[in-house]
């Protein structure tokens, strides 16, 4: 095998031809996913489940930037695939790994995100078990981008949006805005950056820890509170209940620094994108339990109540505004914010 210097070296359309600079690079990035890849270099994957039932899910990342103070798209391919199937109450096992890119992307800025895709498979125990790589004329591509289909299977009931009811209680695991206020300040230079870190982590552990802790049905049902912010994860919830779901916009898990900076830019933070904060639906009598435990966990210490399902048959989301106000929040045509992932 002829040798990538890594240092010199960028990525050429013979990368994506299937001959030998294509096998180079695999070889390449198995190599250095190490033990986190346990694919056999066939067409398929052969896979051992033992239920009944599996989880799927798949998404596509294209993020700018594509490097972070605290991440970089390699890790949030990995966290957003595992979070998605966490909250369905699966155990993710396997993920798929697709990267197209851009001719001139530095192979070492391509070890850089290999390197971060193996440490978040390794921290949330998912191995990536195929794979496929496309390169692209410049131009015709922003660089990278790179796509995740994630496999996870049920040792327990699926969760089920449909399952919540009047009464529940609805918690968020952490702060919310901080992925979204990152990327924007490096984007724009503010110097938020330095004291407000992407919130992107591996849920599962999370996830599994809770829903081992507690009675069945206790968690009515779990979602990740990413594109649309907790907004639209709230808009999805009453569509799905036909209740009303009210919450105070005082008790929002909200940095001090995230305000100032939304505030500068124009933008509410529950509208804001997150990578690692989960919005969870529970029953009353195991409120204070599922928080004790989200909160003794490394991604769940600032875990807050913030509202609760109503039993006003109306589908639409309230926020108790500071002063004791109600407003109605009106979902959102279209974005606030220019494309971050």
């Amino acid at each position: 095998m002829s040798m990538i210097n890594i240092e010199t070296d960028k990525v050429v359309l013979d990368h994506g031809t299937g001959a030998k600079l294509s096998h180079d690079l695999i070889s390449l990035i198995t190599k250095t996913l190490g033990d986190a890849y346990v694919g056999q270099m066939e067409d398929s994957a052969i896979l051992s489940i033992s239920t009944g039932k599996i989880a799927v899910t798949t998404d596509s990342f294209v993020v700018t930037p594509i490097f972070f103070g605290n991440g970089d798209i390699g890790k949030i391919s990995v966290c957003g695939t595992v979070n998605d199937i966490a909250v369905s109450g699966a155990k993710p096992l396997y993920l798929t790994l697709a990267m197209i890119l851009e001719v001139g992307f530095p192979i070492s800025s391509l070890m850089k995100i290999v390197e971060s895709i193996r440490d978040t498979a390794n921290e949330a125990g998912v191995k990536i078990v195929a794979g496929d790589t496309k390169v692209l004329n410049a131009g015709e591509i922003d660089k990278i981008c790179l796509n995740t289909t994630g496999i996870g299977v049920f040792e327990r009931a699926p969760l089920d949006c449909k399952a919540i009811q009047p009464g529940d209680k609805v918690i968020l695991s952490g702060y919310i805005g901080n992925h979204s206020i990152h990327l924007l300040s490096v984007r724009k230079g503010l110097g938020f950056e330095k004291r407000i870190g992407s919130d992107c982590a591996p849920l599962n552990g999370l996830v599994d820890e809770l829903l081992n802790s507690v009675p069945v049905g206790s968690v009515r049902n779990i979602r990740d509170v990413t594109r649309g912010g907790l907004a639209a994860v709230l808009q999805e919830y009453a569509q799905a209940s036909e209740f009303s779901i009210v919450f105070e916009e005082k008790k929002l898990p909200i940095l001090p620094e995230t305000m100032m900076a939304a505030d500068m830019l124009g933008i509410n933070p529950i509208h804001l994108a997150n990578e690692g904060c989960i919005c969870l639906f529970v029953k009353p009598e195991e409120e204070e339990a599922i928080l004790n435990i989200l909160r003794n966990h490394k991604y769940g210490r600032e875990a807050v109540t913030i509202g609760y399902v109503s039993d006003i048959k109306v589908p639409e989301v309230i926020m108790v505004q500071v002063d004791g106000s109600e407003n109605v929040l009106e979902e959102l045509v279209g974005a606030t914010l220019p494309r971050l992932c």
